[in-house]
């Protein structure tokens, strides 16, 4: 009347069937934190890492190009308006490149600052990695260590 259900059989199908394609990074992280886990454990949440870290670099990424292309709109947008007041051009062009300079600056430290972001955000995942898998120390240890002081 028992049903046998195997663990093992779990852990093979699940790499065949993953279009996830695991870091060394991540694969050393779960091994060193997970080594008597059950493989199907280990690949699940190898997975689940790898799917945290690409939803971070791909929100930082979007978040990037959206910013970009708001921008360089605005500038053609202030370009053609300039060019309608019948400035001199070879003004209007030197303004136009020092302000395209500005941007180029700004967009550097705004791609750095996101990439931090990605950076700071993976390493709060694998810190909270790090808490939900360190050892857990009985209660009962400690009530009995702390009756014999």
């Amino acid at each position: 009347m028992t049903q046998s259900t195997d663990p093992n059989n779990q852990a093979q199908t699940t790499p065949e069937s993953s279009a996830i394609e695991v870091s060394e990074r991540t694969n050393s992280l779960v091994d060193q934190n997970l080594p008597d886990a059950p493989e199907s454990v280990k690949n699940e949440t190898k997975e689940l890492i790898e799917a945290i870290t690409r939803k971070a670099q791909s929100e930082t990424q979007k978040a990037g190009e959206f910013a970009k292309d708001n921008y360089l709109e605005a500038v053609r947008n202030v370009r053609t308006e300039v060019e309608k007041l019948n400035f001199d051009p070879e003004r209007i062009e030197e303004s136009i490149k020092l302000v395209q300079m500005d941007a180029e600056k700004n967009w550097e430290s705004l791609v750095k600052e996101f990439e931090s972001f990605g950076n700071r955000l993976n390493e709060a995942a694998q810190a909270a990695w790090s808490i939900l898998t360190a050892p857990h120390h009985s209660t009962t240890d400690d009530q009995s260590d702390s009756s014999q002081s």
